[in-house]
């Protein structure tokens, strides 16, 4: 969230639930081709992010011929 206009800040992630969301926003990350940059077991250790979380991301990456680091 943008601490100054208190709006979300734009990500390209799919509907993944508002504490995944937050989580991955609050590790830095707002863009699906950043997630090509770490494994799948680094955003599960994120507080927020579980395994229905990291298949819904898994999806959206594939759509775009995109994968988690490590695949």
């Amino acid at each position: 969230m943008d601490k100054i206009n208190k709006e979300p800040l734009e990500n390209d992630f799919p509907n993944i639930g508002k504490p995944a969301t937050r989580a991955l926003n609050n590790a830095g990350y707002f863009k699906l081709d950043q997630l090509t940059h770490v494994t799948e077991a680094e955003i599960l250790k994120l507080h927020g992010v579980g395994p229905k979380a990291v298949r819904i991301l898994n999806e959206a990456l594939q759509e775009k011929q995109l994968s988690f680091s490590g695949k």
